[in-house]
């Protein structure tokens, strides 16, 4: 889960102008930042299968934006892809 806080950051990070808060790119970030953090709270704790099925649904829709932003602008594509260090 994000506080408030860290999804503002990420937000400002990725927003393509100042009052951008729901743009492909940022979306894309947030989804990145929660799955991170998920990930790492399943490393620990392995049965909550409960929370597995939510990080690969939030991967599944993080996949089709990934896919929209590539079929609308390639060039954003590939610089949110570098950014986030993600395999696409």
């Amino acid at each position: 889960m994000l506080t408030k806080r860290k999804k503002q950051v990420v937000i400002k990070d990725f927003q393509t102008h100042a009052t951008d808060t729901g743009s492909a790119e940022v979306q894309i970030g947030l989804l990145t930042k929660q799955i991170k953090s998920l990930a790492d709270h399943l490393k620990k704790h392995a049965k909550d299968h409960h929370s597995r099925r939510g990080l690969l649904m939030m991967v599944g829709k993080r996949r089709r934006f990934l896919q929209y932003l590539k079929r609308e602008d390639e060039k954003k594509y590939d610089k949110l892809v570098k950014k986030l260090e993600i395999e696409a």
